[in-house]
């Protein structure tokens, strides 16, 4: 059986909402495939976050670092922060050095999705920077596919690209995720658990 862990990190819901589509996406593809949903540990105190205006976390467990060895792919959730990844997931990838040191990661598979407010907001750089941490563990990142659903369409703004799936919020945070933007979330989760679950499969052989 192939595991998956969607592990995300979310300000205004977007990038869960996202997760939801990816999820949506693992498991249409791979009925038998064991998909769960995790979010990082928040940083910020909560009289910061109540003045951003936040709303509640969603209802699903904090994971450790630990429990990563424990899948084998892991898909990254995050909103975007000056075209970088949040402090808040970077501080639970820089607390993964046991793991590095083990080699627990290794040979394993990753990808990403994001979330910006404006279309030029750094979602390519986002993954430029978060890539690293595939390669020092030995991750293999598995980008979207050619055949990516709207690449190069212009009649509306369409986050995501060939890195992952995406969405843009608006600055002010009050634009809902597109029906496009959520079908090519499925699409990567389609796409991330048929490579994932090949190379499982073809290990037990």
């Amino acid at each position: 059986m192939t595991k998956i862990f969607i592990v995300i990190y979310t300000t205004y819901t977007h990038i869960y909402q996202l997760a939801l589509e990816v999820k949506k996406g693992v498991e249409s593809t791979d009925p038998e495939a064991e998909v769960e949903l995790f979010q990082v540990p928040e940083t910020l105190p909560q009289e910061v976050l109540a003045k951003m205006h936040a709303p509640p976390k969603p209802d699903i467990p904090i994971i450790t670092a630990a429990k990563l060895a424990e899948a084998d792919g892991f898909l990254f959730g995050f909103p975007t922060r000056f075209g970088t990844l949040p402090a808040q997931f970077k501080s639970f990838l820089d607390s993964t050095g046991q793991l590095w040191y083990t080699g627990a990661l290794k040979r394993k598979f990753g990808g990403l999705f994001f979330s910006t407010s404006g279309q030029h907001g750094g979602q390519e750089t986002t993954a430029f920077t978060t890539v690293t941490y595939f390669a020092h563990h030995g991750v293999n990142f598995i980008p979207l596919s050619t055949t990516l659903p709207y690449q190069g369409e212009t009649s509306e703004v369409i986050g995501g690209s060939f890195w992952g799936s995406g969405t843009i919020t608006g600055s002010d945070a009050s634009r809902p995720i597109s029906e496009k933007e959520k079908e090519v979330a499925r699409v990567q989760g389609k796409e991330f658990v048929e490579i994932v679950g090949t190379y499982v499969r073809g290990t037990k052989v």
